[in-house]
């Protein structure tokens, strides 16, 4: 049996019911239709994927080799100036332990020259004019729970001394913010399909169902792939195949970050504003029909608290379908 989270422990009914999975089994299923969708759908050699380190690029890639074989699946590593040393020693592991080849693609000169950090830099000193080199830098996003019934993010500053700092943001420099950040990722899928060009093969997105729903990936960046062979499992889920398939305990313990600003940031703080167990719990019940009620036992919530989730799982919905979308044309 593989290891529950706590919130599924409150309630075995509901948790039995919905979110523990058979992995080897799901496993199986999964390498069925990779073989399928990528020999065959897609006529590619095998599959390209970037690894940060994380549980979901994990999973992908652990995935990708058993269904492919490991010489047919490539990793890539794409560090910044703002990048956690231990999502590349973390990522060097993961390829380790399943025997995939890597490549190392140091992406914070291209950044740099896009003026990624300058723009984000000058839109963050219209409201820290002190801000300079030696300091850290992150957005927030106000707590889902607070009832509220809309998101507000912050900024969240650092000095060379540690002492951090939070402020409200206009508008603008929001946007600006998330722009340049969004360059990351944008930069990072042009390297992916570099290499997925250069081997004949395809490039492998690694959204589970929680990010795949919600929209936390960029368009025509992280979105961007030729399949997805995790969007249809709740991150819970992701964490029990990582466990049947061999990934390092280190990943499987680490807890989600983005890795995107310079200062240490778990998704729940910059997207979710709740810890991945209880969101999927949540979505699932949002989903199933499940009342408020039981909900709130199983994710150890009020109703209220649940009721306020479910607006900002719509919320949020309403923001992906434009993430999802495809160009539109005026052809028949």
């Amino acid at each position: 049996m593989t290891n529950v989270p706590a919130a599924l422990k409150k309630t075995a009914a509901f948790s039995a019911h919905s979110l523990v999975l058979d992995a080897e089994a799901e496993i199986g299923r999964i390498c069925e239709w990779l073989r399928a969708t990528v020999l065959k759908d897609l006529r590619k050699r095998g599959a390209v994927l970037g690894l940060s380190g994380g549980i979901d690029s994990s999973v992908t890639a652990a995935l990708c080799a058993r269904a492919l074989g490991t010489t047919k699946v490539t990793g890539v590593f794409m560090p910044e100036h703002d990048s956690d040393p231990d999502s590349l020693r973390l990522g060097k592991a993961l390829a380790e332990a399943v025997g995939i080849e890597t490549v190392l693609e140091d992406i914070g000169p291209s950044l740099a020259a896009q003026g990624c950090y300058a723009r984000r830099d000058g839109f963050i000193r219209q409201v820290v004019p002190e801000f300079s080199d030696g300091w850290g830098c992150k957005v927030v996003l106000e707590n889902a729970l607070t009832g509220r019934g809309y998101n507000i993010s912050w900024l969240v500053v650092a000095n060379p001394a540690g002492e951090q700092s939070r402020h409200r943001m206009p508008l603008d420099v929001y946007l600006g913010m998330i722009a340049a950040a969004n360059m990351k990722q944008r930069t990072r899928k042009q390297i992916e399909y570099y290499h997925a060009d250069r081997l004949n093969f395809a490039v492998a997105g690694t959204p589970n169902r929680l990010e795949y729903d919600q929209g936390f990936f960029v368009k025509n960046g992280d979105g961007a792939a030729d399949f997805k062979p995790i969007a249809h499992l709740y991150k819970t889920q992701v964490y029990q195949l990582a466990e049947a398939l061999g990934v390092p305990e280190e990943i499987r313990r680490r807890p989600p970050t983005t890795d995107t600003w310079s200062l240490p940031q778990g998704q729940d703080e910059y997207y979710f504003s709740l810890p991945y167990d209880r969101m999927d719990l949540c979505l699932y019940a949002l989903d199933n029909g499940i009342s408020r009620e039981e909900t709130a036992d199983a994710a150890a919530l009020t109703p209220d608290q649940v009721d306020a989730v479910w607006r900002n799982i719509a919320s949020k919905r309403k923001v992906a379908d434009y993430l999802h979308a495809q160009p539109t044309t005026m052809l028949d």
